[in-house]
């Protein structure tokens, strides 16, 4: 019997019971820094940011500076030079279509108009005779003929006493007339006719020259 007391007496202190250390170590973990369950210090990264934040935010430099060399390399880039070109010249290709368009139309209309120019020939003759009194069924017609043309876009030219041109007017008399320094425009036989671009004939005149002496 004394026996069994002394071994109860040499048992270490520093031993605990199982249940005894379960309970220490869970107190332990509860009481460490940063354990799970501890609420964490307020900090800008536990708060929620919005859109006016990120919006409002001052571009760092080395932001900055990535734009800055981003910009830079655009300019040098040769993609984006081919791209430039290439715009530039649909551009004009556009502009050169439509131009040829407009130019196809106004010959559409010319090689119709080209018929009744002899009509138009006779109108004015009979104008320069008197036939075409004014309030006669005849003026009325002729009216409506060269209205109608002018609406398709019919341009008349050559006048008497304008300088004489090579490129609208064709020359088909020369009359000496003295005191003539320059060649001019000294009647018109046909008149000439135009739309647009397209020249549908030269005005036919006689040029009043200058006169030896």
């Amino acid at each position: 019997m004394a026996h069994e007391e002394h071994l109860g007496d040499d048992q270490p202190v520093n031993d605990v019971p199982a249940g005894q250390a379960d309970d220490a170590s869970q107190g332990d973990a509860a009481s460490a820094p940063g354990a799970e369950g501890t609420p964490s210090a307020p900090g800008p990264e536990g708060e929620d940011l919005t859109v006016d934040d990120i919006l409002g935010a001052e571009q760092t430099e080395a932001a900055a500076g990535a734009d800055a060399d981003a910009a830079e390399g655009d300019e040098e880039n040769p993609y984006l030079e081919d791209l430039r070109r290439l715009t530039a010249e649909y551009a004009n290709y556009r502009k050169r279509t439509e131009a040829n368009v407009e130019l196809d139309k106004q010959r559409a209309k010319a090689s119709v108009v080209l018929q009744l120019l002899s009509v138009l020939d006779d109108l004015d003759r009979a104008e320069q005779h008197g036939d075409l009194e004014e309030g006669s069924a005849f003026a009325t017609i002729a009216q409506k003929l060269r209205a109608s043309l002018e609406r398709l876009g019919v341009e008349s030219f050559g006048e008497k006493g304008e300088p004489f041109d090579p490129q609208v007017h064709e020359a088909i008399a020369q009359v000496p007339v003295p005191g003539t320094e320059q060649h001019t425009v000294l009647d018109v036989v046909e008149r000439g006719y135009r739309i647009g671009d397209v020249e549908l004939r030269p005005a036919k005149v006689a040029v009043a020259v200058g006169a030896d002496g």
